[in-house]
């Protein structure tokens, strides 16, 4: 419950934030259900040094001028009776995934 609080964020503007994370070496990573996508267990995300998870809202997701700057389109494998995971369960899911062997 307390890991919240040594998590790293920030609020930025929604027109540069993507380049601020390219500027700052992050490779980005959006999570969404396209052709393209990539499983999030995918060994290239293990290698990137430094990731920044993007998750769009529940509804509308993410837009696709944030799609088209991200480094990695990830979706998460899910049962097949089971069309979407809110972004709750999926941010859980993308941060034990992806933060899992990151011993820093």
């Amino acid at each position: 419950m307390g890991n919240v609080f040594g998590a790293k964020w920030a609020r930025v503007d929604k027109n540069t934030y993507m380049d601020i994370l390219h500027e700052l070496g992050f490779k980005t990573v959006a999570f969404a259900l396209k052709d393209n996508s990539v499983d999030i267990d995918d060994e290239r995300l293990n290698k990137e040094e430094k990731l920044a998870i993007i998750m769009g809202s529940e509804g509308y997701g993410l837009s696709e001028e944030t799609l088209k700057k991200s480094d990695y389109i990830v979706k998460i494998n899910m049962n097949k009776e089971v069309d979407s995971l809110n972004v709750a369960s999926a941010s859980g899911i993308a941060l034990w995934q992806l933060c899992k062997n990151n011993h820093h």
